[in-house]
C-alpha cells in the first residue's frame, strides 16, 4: 500500500513539474534538468550532502550546456 502511494505521489509530482516547464526558456529547462539529474546521482552515491552537491553541480552544468 505504501509503495502505491509513493508511486502515485511521484507520478503526480512529475506531471505538475513538467507542466510548469512550458513557459521556461531553454536555458532554464537545462538548469532544472541538470539539477534534477545531479540530485538523483548524488542520492545514489551518498547521503544528503551528496544530493545537495549533485544538484548544484548538475544545475551549473545544465545551465552552461544549454547556452546558445
Amino acid at each position: 500500500m505504501q509503495y502505491q502511494r509513493t508511486l502515485a505521489f511521484l507520478t503526480l509530482s512529475a506531471v505538475f513539474m513538467l507542466g510548469a516547464c512550458s513557459s521556461m526558456s531553454r536555458q532554464e529547462v537545462g538548469t532544472v534538468t541538470g539539477a534534477a539529474v545531479g540530485a538523483v546521482a548524488g542520492s545514489v552515491v551518498g547521503g544528503p550532502v551528496a544530493v545537495i552537491g549533485g544538484a548544484v553541480v548538475g544545475g551549473v552544468v545544465g545551465h552552461e550546456v544549454s547556452k546558445k
